[in-house]
């Protein structure tokens, strides 16, 4: 895993999936249940933990995401580079930004 930790909140946990990763599983469990890169990496079922218990900061490391280093997102084992990572995250975004606002405005 990373050497570093992500400066933001949430950071350690979103340095314990990997960003890429974080992104490939977000696709999968938001979207698309045949996007399946995310199982390229054998420690997917303790991210998967991860990812479960951090959905408060999904939206917010979405956005992060979209600002970091392209060279550092390229450094994955799932088979996306930055610029298919950072698309993603985009369409994730407004996927969220969408739920949210019907959530709101159903209460």
């Amino acid at each position: 895993m990373a050497n570093h930790i992500f400066d933001f909140d949430g950071g350690r946990e979103l340095t314990t999936m990997g960003a890429s990763w974080f992104v490939s599983y977000s696709l999968y469990f938001y979207k698309d249940k045949s996007h399946l890169n995310w199982k390229n990496i054998p420690t997917y079922q303790t991210r998967i933990n991860v990812f479960s218990r951090t959905k408060n900061y999904h939206q917010y490391w979405l956005m992060q995401i979209l600002e970091m280093n392209d060279t550092n997102l390229n450094k994955n084992e799932i088979g996306l580079d930055a610029e298919e990572i950072k698309k993603i995250a985009k369409e994730l975004i407004t996927l969220l930004e969408r739920c949210n606002s019907q959530e709101n405005n159903n209460t």
